[in-house]
């Protein structure tokens, strides 16, 4: 007998280590595998469509993205396993949505920085349309281009506080049927189309008989304005923490405080936002201006007296001349609408940078 066995202790065996399993034989695709999926469904999708007498680029992209949804989840499958292949096909199908979202907005912008890029110079900035042919290589952009900063302003002014004050009713006192109807007709007023604004502001302008004035086409946008400003600045009340809405109102600081010193404060980076997204969706608008601002070839200063003119109506004027020149002024124009929007967008993200609060 062992030493163990007089002694009356039990053995415990020794674990058994085992050793980790190699990763050498676990098949999967380089880093590299979804840039050489692309390249080989580019390179069947353009040859399929020089072979089958595709005229048209768009149908040979569209063939390509889908050989690489196609192709990548196949090639995954083989190689790698089925839960792989369907976590590359999500991942494809989210890249080819992108790209069919970004390719069209690229074309827009170079095409349109192409063919107005060469129009666009400081005498075409500083002068109007006064006395100027649709035939001649003269003339300018600065009525109309006072015409939208006005219009633009004066809707903004009215729009940004009514926009802002309904958000914050709604997300800090709405409640009960009043509060319902003012979001279901926030809703129905987010579809309306900017004819319809034009043509209910144009009826008011009937029945006091009012001249047509850049003040009326801010009316319309007005209207246009709000529903955007109302819902992005709910959204962006909403996310601000109850805890501190709670800690303030916990020191004794009424609500109406509350509201204007913390919460607005902390969500004013979405809500300036908010409010330029609101001014891009006017900027370009024409109905509303053709109906009651009638526009004018004259430099008008005054939004409250007199034709004027916008970005928009210029751009449809000049394409509707239909001359070379005229053809050029309305890209170049449309350039002009183009950096107008951008840098609104700039100085919003700068504003809300600076007043954002410290952390």
């Amino acid at each position: 007998m062992t030493q163990a066995a007089n002694t009356g202790i039990q053995e415990i065996p020794a674990p058994v280590v085992t050793a980790p399993r190699s990763s050498i034989g676990t098949r999967s695709l380089p880093r590299w595998a979804p840039v050489g999926f692309a390249a080989v469904a580019l390179v069947l999708g353009v040859g399929t469509g020089a072979l089958a007498g595709w005229h048209s680029r768009t149908q040979w992209g569209l063939f390509s993205a889908l050989l690489f949804v196609v192709i990548s989840y196949v090639t995954t499958s083989v190689v790698e396993n089925r839960r792989q292949a369907k976590d590359r096909l999500a991942t494809s199908i989210v890249w080819v949505c992108f790209l069919l979202a970004v390719v069209p907005l690229a074309s827009l912008l170079w095409t349109t920085v192409s063919r107005g890029a060469g129009r666009l110079d400081g005498y075409f900035l500083t002068h109007s349309m006064a006395g100027v042919l649709g035939s001649e290589a003269t003339g300018g952009v600065y009525h109309a281009l006072i015409g939208t900063l006005e219009q633009v302003g004066l809707a903004t002014l009215i729009s940004a506080p009514l926009g802002m004050l309904t958000a914050v009713y709604l997300v800090e006192y709405g409640k009960g049927a009043l509060a319902k109807a003012v979001t279901f007709f926030v809703d129905v007023m987010t579809g309306i189309p900017s004819i319809v604004a034009g043509l209910f502001i144009l009826s008011i302008m009937l029945m006091t008989k009012t001249q047509p004035s850049g003040l009326m086409g801010s009316l319309a946008l007005t209207i246009l304005m709000i529903p955007v400003v109302v819902r992005s600045t709910e959204e962006m009340l909403k996310l601000v923490p109850n805890e501190l809405r709670e800690a303030s109102l916990a020191l004794g600081v009424p609500k109406w405080r509350t509201i204007l010193k913390v919460v607005l404060p902390t969500a004013l980076g979405g809500i300036t936002t908010g409010v330029m997204l609101a001014i891009a969706r006017i900027a370009g608008e024409t109905a509303p201006i053709m109906l009651l601002v009638f526009g004018s070839q004259l430099i008008n200063t005054n939004p409250f007296e007199g034709a004027q003119s916008s970005l928009p109506f210029y751009i449809w004027e000049q394409y509707k001349v239909g001359t070379e020149q005229s053809y050029d002024r309305a890209w170049a124009a449309a350039l002009v609408l183009i950096a107008f929007v951008m840098i609104l967008n700039l100085v919003a993200r700068g504003i809300a940078r600076w007043k954002a609060p410290k952390h």
